[in-house]
């Protein structure tokens, strides 16, 4: 299972740069990893009205890097603000303002996996559970065989099909 937290970053200053790479800053090895989602880019109340500000992101792609705008806000405007849904399954991933001085705020969710011990001991559960199910299965088939056997001597038809009345010998002796 995942744990998803609040992400939050912001772009101030010409050239501003953050990079998302939290396996560099020494987290633990997650099953699953880290994925990164973003969900809206905004200007900040403090930035120059009527200043475009552009931001850029850098990531990997299945071959190789790109580098790609995601937002063209402009302070003061209706385009102050822009509502995204991108997914960054592997860091590292560079936001950068590559126009304008913000500050750009970029908010999401910051997925991670879990840890690679919770998965052993899972591992270790279902092992326990399959070993624990193969032996009620053998004791049931076990039980099954015996059921059958007892029914039909129990159950033995004669030749009109009317089942034998059982004589007590200690009765007629």
């Amino acid at each position: 299972m995942a744990d998803e937290y609040f992400f939050a970053l912001t772009l101030k200053g010409a050239k501003a740069s953050e990079v998302w790479d939290p396996e560099a800053k020494g987290a633990e090895d997650y099953q699953g990893g880290h994925k990164l989602i973003i969900k809206q880019a905004l200007v900040g109340p403090e930035a120059t009205e009527g200043e475009v500000n552009v931001v850029q992101v850098e990531a990997m792609t299945w071959k190789d890097s790109v580098k790609i705008p995601i937002a063209s806000l402009k302070a003061g405007g209706a385009n102050n603000q822009v509502v995204l849904d991108l997914s960054f399954p592997d860091p590292p991933v560079t936001f950068s303002l590559v126009q304008g001085n913000g500050p750009v705020h970029i908010i999401g969710h910051h997925l991670i996996g879990s840890p690679m011990e919770e998965f052993d001991e899972m591992d270790e559960m279902e092992e326990e559970m399959i070993e624990d199910e193969e032996g009620e299965e053998g004791a049931e088939e076990d039980e099954d065989d015996e059921e059958p056997k007892s029914k039909k001597a129990k159950t033995v038809n004669n030749s009109k099909g009317k089942t034998p009345v059982k004589s007590n010998s200690k009765a007629k002796k």
